[in-house]
């Protein structure tokens, strides 16, 4: 984990620890202790445990008062119901995004997985994570629903280990031609096609439960 300076605090600390939960540098059922990763961090205690609020919300950390704090468990139930929550989230949100997409959109699109299969190039699953974040983020802007956004934003951090899982294997490699076939789709206003292709790729998730 990385040294934290003045004015992010409990945000990014919450990020830095999250980020370390994902790639595995705090593997399942280890113990946390907010003094140790207050020191690493160079925060204060009450940012760091203001974090683990955050991480425990998203279930990612666990907590018994004056017993422990731990990561939890990769456990398949909890992981495999939010993941049929943000896969069903991500795919409405391209079927109200389609009929509203610019150039400018498909065109980030591209980017975005241009910059996806070239980490994956690099064996770099932490920028294929963020660059599949940047592909999938157009439609739900584009789609313009909070209550879509709002809900891919509470349950996606359970789902966040296997994704990060996936994009360390090379059947990841699949979903770069499954991204180029949603954007076709969108590009020529299917939004019914685009939807079925985007529960297609989320649902590769499956594989590492």
């Amino acid at each position: 984990m990385q040294y934290i300076g003045y004015g992010s605090l409990k945000e990014r600390a919450a990020a830095e620890i999250r980020s370390a939960i994902v790639r595995g540098d705090l593997e399942p059922g280890t113990a946390i202790k907010d003094v140790e990763l207050a020191e690493k961090l160079g925060l204060s205690r009450t940012p760091v445990r203001e974090a683990l609020a955050t991480l425990t919300d998203e279930g990612l950390v666990e907590t018994k008062p004056h017993a422990y704090t731990r990561v939890t468990a990769l456990e398949a139930e909890p992981v495999r119901d939010a993941l049929v929550v943000v896969q069903a989230m991500h795919a409405l949100a391209v079927g109200l995004a389609v009929p509203k997409m610019t150039a400018e959109d498909i065109a980030a699109m591209r980017t975005a997985n241009k910059a996806f299969k070239k980490a994956l190039d690099a064996d770099d699953a932490v920028a294929a994570l963020a660059a599949d974040d940047e592909f999938h983020a157009v439609a739900v802007h584009c789609c313009g629903n909070f209550a879509i956004a709002a809900t891919i934003d509470r349950f996606t951090p359970l789902v966040r280990r296997i994704e990060h899982s996936r994009f360390s294997s090379p059947n990841a490699r699949h979903s770069v031609t499954q991204h180029q076939q949603i954007i076709e789709a969108c590009e020529q206003g299917d939004y019914s096609l685009a939807t079925t292709l985007v529960d297609q790729n989320w649902s590769t998730l499956q594989e590492e439960l």
